[in-house]
């Protein structure tokens, strides 16, 4: 019976490697984040900026834009998929913020690494995670990039530029 239940345990662990794409599953996806496996490599005097990419992405993910802008700067670069908003408020009028926030409101992100270095009034930081969503029956499965700039400002730290790059789980470069 023990031998039963841990191979049913793994097989429920890892179900989520098995996808790849656009692939029909009846797996759940629990929307949420789990740090818990993460590689990090933060300089200490990028730890600030990294809290600032932190509070950004779970004010996104929670669905809360104002809160995540308010960690942008007027003039953020956002580059995505080809695409280019220069500042804060085309990337909220635009409505690409409320998309990016009803997406990762309804899926599980699993950072795999993130790197931080700070210089003076700079800082940028790189992050890897695994994204599944489902989209109606199938289940997505996303390997996502993140590159952010960060400036010391008087207000504190924000984000400058943001560049967010995706590709199906397992694909070629």
């Amino acid at each position: 019976m023990k031998l039963h239940t841990l191979s049913l345990s793994l097989i429920l662990i890892a179900a989520p490697a098995w996808s790849h794409g656009k692939e029909k599953h009846d797996a759940a996806v629990v929307a949420g984040r789990d740090d818990s496996r993460a590689e990090q490599q933060i300089a200490p005097a990028a730890a600030d900026a990294v809290a600032v990419v932190e509070r950004f992405s779970a004010a996104l993910a929670a669905g809360d834009v104002d809160k995540a802008a308010a960690e942008l700067d007027p003039a953020v670069l956002i580059l995505e998929s080809g695409g280019v908003e220069r500042s804060r408020d085309e990337y909220l009028l635009a409505g690409h913020a409320r998309a990016d926030a009803a997406f990762l409101k309804e899926a599980q992100v699993s950072p795999r690494r993130r790197t931080a270095q700070a210089s003076g009034e700079l800082a940028w930081v790189g992050s890897e995670s695994a994204i599944h969503a489902k989209k109606g029956e199938t289940v997505l499965a996303i390997d996502s990039t993140e590159t952010m700039v960060l400036r010391k400002t008087a207000q504190g730290w924000k984000i400058v530029h943001i560049h967010w790059s995706s590709r199906r789980a397992g694909g070629d470069h």
